[in-house]
């Protein structure tokens, strides 16, 4: 969603992460699926926006989540003064909120903030997106459907999205999308695994436009078929636009190769996991 360089290659062996949050059980809880996901983390522990301040001053940390709301200061606020104040040149930073859609919609979190999380998605989802950030994977399967119009950014885009394993279908139109998802849906089958689109494209329609058919003609919802919407646009309603129009994240262009990779393979991840879960159901009943 919002750009950042992730310049810092993070290969410790024991990550440290540094946990901001007012609510005792909400730290309890990132910790614990922290330690089920990186059993070596160190985690850093804080109550509020002074007691992590004190903590960067103890030593390098590999990455930060933090609540929007603490007791003495906005998450905003603090992910701005690491910025300001870390000893290394990067450091992951992810809100983790229950409440962040009215930052994005707002498009207020500022550009301190790498990423966000969303609390309904459940802690389980987050032990896996803050490994995308700590331990990202090398290696991925799933199917994406690729919709962009310049021959050079998909060539450069595909061949990223190829290296880490994943089989990509590109289409340089919304129209040419529509036609393959048209094409599944008539065999009962899920076009991709997840979709990635630029907003303005050949022809008369856009991403949003892509979008909005995804979600109302198909009905496929953002857990059944992801979106991830590739924007240079800054203008703040028109991002809050396309979230509520469907997508599950945005990616400022020009696209970083970390940031774009983390975001997509979460998306995935998550969606397959719910897949998996839909499809045992019947067999536990």
């Amino acid at each position: 969603m919002i750009e950042a360089r992730l310049t810092r290659h993070i290969a410790s062996d024991a990550p440290r992460v540094l946990v901001v949050d007012g609510s005792r059980v909400a730290r309890l809880l990132i910790e614990q699926v922290l330690k089920q996901t990186l059993p070596n983390a160190v985690i850093l522990s804080c109550a509020s926006g002074a007691e992590a301040k004190a903590q960067l001053q103890s030593g390098v940390v590999d990455l930060v989540t933090t609540a929007l709301m603490l007791p003495d200061i906005d998450g905003s606020e603090l992910a701005q003064y690491v910025r300001e104040h870390a000893p290394q040149a990067y450091i992951p930073i992810i809100v983790v909120s229950g409440n962040v859609d009215e930052r994005l919609a707002q498009r207020a979190l500022g550009d301190a903030v790498t990423d966000y999380f969303d609390k309904a998605r459940g802690y389980a989802a987050l032990a896996e997106f803050i490994r995308g950030y700590v331990a990202p994977p090398n290696r991925a399967e799933g199917r994406v459907l690729y919709v962009e119009d310049s021959k050079v950014v998909a060539l450069a885009t595909r061949r990223m999205l190829e290296k880490y394993g994943l089989t990509v279908s590109h289409v340089v139109s919304v129209e040419e999308a529509l036609e393959l998802v048209r094409e599944s849906s008539a065999r009962g089958e899920l076009p991709a695994d997840i979709v990635l689109t630029d907003v303005y494209l050949k022809g008369g329609a856009t991403g949003k436009t892509l979008l909005e058919h995804l979600r109302g003609e198909f009905g496929y919802t953002r857990d059944a078929l992801p979106a991830l919407v590739m924007t240079a646009d800054d203008n703040p309603a028109n991002q809050a636009a396309l979230l509520r129009a469907g997508a599950n994240d945005l990616v400022h262009k020009p696209v970083e190769e970390r940031l774009l990779v983390t975001k997509l393979l979460f998306q995935l991840r998550v969606a397959q996991r719910l897949r998996a879960r839909a499809t045992a159901q019947p067999a536990d009943a």
